[in-house]
């Protein structure tokens, strides 16, 4: 075998080794999302969960009014990206002072990084009397996680802020950015 022919054989080998651990890290990342999903669920089980792909078709849906998005993170997390459209808001805000600021009518989807500080503020919503409230089920990272759109503030996202290194987990390799700025 010539020099040149066993490069190529090596090389090609380290594309498929490459490609199959790539693979694995998305595939943990799944697989800690949809535990951490079970948490959110067991702990909060008076909110809603609205998933991904229910609220993708209602946002296509010209014929139903969209519901307010509300981003419950912090600002740091919501300059790397956020859903078009959404709204941020401190996650220990309380219902009071958000209930002027909120349609009473209008249907309201809270979502953060995986769920769970958004199903607080949800659980301190419908204490107040919101019946029209949801969380985004697996949050920004299920919703990145399957390639939908993202924004920052100065147009098209493909990173997400993972919150921490083992948040970070849940997020497809690809969708974490090279530096973030820890919460406080």
């Amino acid at each position: 075998m010539d020099a040149r022919r066993f490069l190529t054989l090596v090389a090609s080998a380290f594309l498929v080794l490459k490609g199959i651990l790539s693979a694995r890290a998305e595939e943990t990342a799944e697989d800690a999302l949809r535990q951490m999903k079970q948490v959110v669920r067991s702990r909060f089980p008076d909110v809603r969960q609205l998933s991904t792909a229910e609220l993708a078709t209602w946002l296509a849906d010209t014929n139903r009014p969209a519901p307010l998005l509300l981003d419950v993170r912090t600002p740091a997390e919501f300059a790397v990206s956020h859903l078009p459209g959404a709204r941020r808001t401190d996650p220990p805000s309380t219902a009071a002072e958000l209930s002027t600021s909120l349609p009473a009518a209008r249907p309201v989807v809270v979502y953060c990084s995986v769920g769970y500080r958004s199903s607080e503020l949800a659980t301190r919503l419908i204490k107040a009397g919101r019946t029209n409230v949801m969380n985004l089920e697996g949050s920004l990272f299920q919703w990145a996680n399957e390639g939908r759109a993202l924004r920052s503030a100065v147009g098209p996202a493909k990173a997400v802020h993972p919150y921490n290194e083992k948040f970070g987990r849940m997020l497809r390799p690809s969708l974490r950015p090279a530096r973030w700025e820890t919460p406080k």
